[in-house]
């Protein structure tokens, strides 16, 4: 008797999804080559984006580069090049397979975009160390490499709470760039050009939290897997309308989901939190073990890092500020702890399953007791899964399936 094949429910707007980010890669790429006037800069994921667009810069994200290269598994050709000139295997392994990318001269961009042979030249890269110190370094080198001006924020970090000095300082770093990005774009700064880039950045950041907050319904109409595809608009395209038309798109397929009892699990029986960072390289793997046991991974911390409540238009500069330095990754371990237990409610969860990427410390929450405090409080279970972002040398295949299988059954038992 043939086993029946469990199929996922495909989302429609991928179509859309995959227009827009096309739209946006060949733009750079027309740029980049002179073929279309205009500037770019590089950005980190959760920088100044707001800034730059209101210069008219088209901005590139490295990161969502690197996460590219998880995701097609080429990123295990790259890194031993990077490691090679200097560059630690312990560190971001987005940092060493972009940069042993760049070294070799290819991109997947190049898979995905015909015509397109390499990454967009900068004219400029603007970090902010919110969330780790290996994104200052990262473009520092490529600051060395094309000789064009880096600069960037280095707020305070592991906050409990944050104070009106704190963001004013963050405000006076972010004013004190706005001199070289006139220089580089030739254009003067305009107050209400960067308020419509927050407002736009605002909308996005609502539409966002919209759609992933749709999850709350039983069944969940979309997973945490689901998620990290349709992000792409939200960390490339925020400030622009380009990235809320599409997540209107998204909204109203996935209401339409929750109107009509549609789950993105066929039978949903468990509710999964997902801590930590992908492991891109393995994501359709585990989503589909995850569909197969019935269980429903559907909301992260990693997902709801491109949720902004702060943007407020009317107060772009501190409100750009305050959004930029309480994300959860610059937070203090009992701010964490509070935030994921609202979730765990909110979300009706049955179990938290922790990443510990070996190369991404500064998001991996499991290393100082977090797990089991919050067994304790909650009284649900966790596990800790050991891999990396992009790294696959930290995986094993074989110890994570049996691992997740044991974790569902523990769930199983307290049915």
């Amino acid at each position: 008797m043939t086993e029946k094949k469990l199929l996922r429910k495909p989302i429609k707007a991928a179509k859309q999804l995959g227009e827009v980010m096309r739209d946006y890669s060949y733009r750079m790429d027309r740029i980049s080559k002179g073929e279309e006037e205009g500037k770019i800069a590089w950005c980190t994921s959760v920088g100044p984006a707001e800034l730059l667009c209101a210069l008219d810069f088209e901005v590139h994200y490295p990161e969502n580069h690197g996460a590219m290269l998880g995701s097609t598994r080429l990123a295990m050709d790259y890194i031993p090049l990077a490691n090679a000139i200097g560059y630690s295997p312990d560190i971001c392994s987005y940092l060493t397979s972009d940069v042993g990318c760049y070294l070799k001269g290819e991109t997947p961009l190049s898979r995905a975009y015909p015509g397109i042979d390499s990454v967009p030249r900068p004219d400029i890269l603007a970090y902010n160390t919110n969330q780790c110190r290996d994104v200052r370094e990262w473009f520092e080198y490529y600051g060395r490499e094309f000789n064009v001006p880096v600069v960037g924020i280095n707020p305070p970090h592991g906050l409990r709470e944050i104070v009106p000095a704190e963001i004013a300082d963050v405000v006076q770093q972010m004013k004190d760039l706005i001199p070289t990005l006139e220089e580089v774009s030739g254009q003067k700064f305009d107050i209400d050009k960067f308020r419509e880039s927050m407002r736009l950045s605002r909308e996005c950041s609502e539409l966002w939290g919209h759609v992933l907050g749709l999850a709350r319904n039983v069944p969940s109409p979309w997973t945490f897997f689901d998620g990290t595809i349709h992000m792409g608009p939200a960390v490339c395209l925020r400030g622009s309308q380009r990235a809320n038309d599409y997540y209107q798109i998204l909204k109203a397929e996935l209401e339409e989901r929750v109107a009509e009892g549609v789950g993105a699990v066929e039978d949903e029986r468990f509710r999964i939190y997902w801590e930590g960072m992908p492991i891109w390289g393995r994501l359709r793997a585990l989503s589909e073990q995850f569909y197969e046991l019935k269980s429903c991974v559907l909301v992260s911390t990693y997902c709801n890092s491109w949720i902004f409540s702060a943007f407020d238009e009317n107060r772009p500069f501190e409100s750009m500020a305050q959004a930029y330095t309480e994300i959860f990754i610059n937070r203090s371990e009992p701010v964490k702890e509070r935030y994921m237990e609202k979730l765990v409610e909110e979300f009706k969860v049955d179990g938290i399953i922790f990443h510990d990427s070996k190369t991404c410390p500064n998001n991996s929450n499991s290393r100082y007791g977090m797990p089991q405090r919050l067994e304790k409080k909650l009284g649900i279970p966790t596990l800790t899964i050991d891999a990396d972002l992009n790294d696959l040398r930290m995986y094993s295949e074989e110890t994570t399936r049996t691992n997740i299988e044991a974790f569902i059954e523990q769930l199983e038992e307290r049915e």
